[in-house]
């Protein structure tokens, strides 16, 4: 079973910014970044996988991005110019076929 903690959320004003990290207790192929607000379903931020090839929602192309330390198995999505409709709980997940992980999320909250 693969852990995966996540760090980095908060309050920032719009505009601001925010690095959030995801750090896995082992070595994982394909890490990502997902979010959640109330009501609504879990939807995709970021991926970035064993290769580097990176996917984003087109909500935050330009804004964000994704990258990863293979030697301290973490996923850092840097996220600038922060709007209040990115305000959720930010989960990690980590795939290594077959298996999914998640994180137990960090909320981000980007006040006008």
């Amino acid at each position: 079973q693969v852990q995966l903690v996540e760090s980095g959320g908060g309050l920032v004003q719009s505009g601001g910014s925010l690095r959030l990290s995801c750090t896995a207790s082992a070595s994982i192929t394909s890490l990502g970044w997902y979010r959640q607000v109330p009501g609504r379903e879990r939807e995709l931020v970021a991926i970035i996988t064993s290769g580097g090839r990176t996917i984003y929602a087109d909500s935050v192309k330009g804004r964000f991005t994704i990258s990863r330390d293979d030697a301290k198995n973490t996923a850092y999505l840097r996220m600038d110019n922060l709007k209040p409709e990115d305000t959720a709980v930010y989960y990690c997940r980590g795939e290594t076929w077959p298996r999914t992980y998640w994180g137990r999320g960090t909320q981000v909250t980007v006040s006008s």
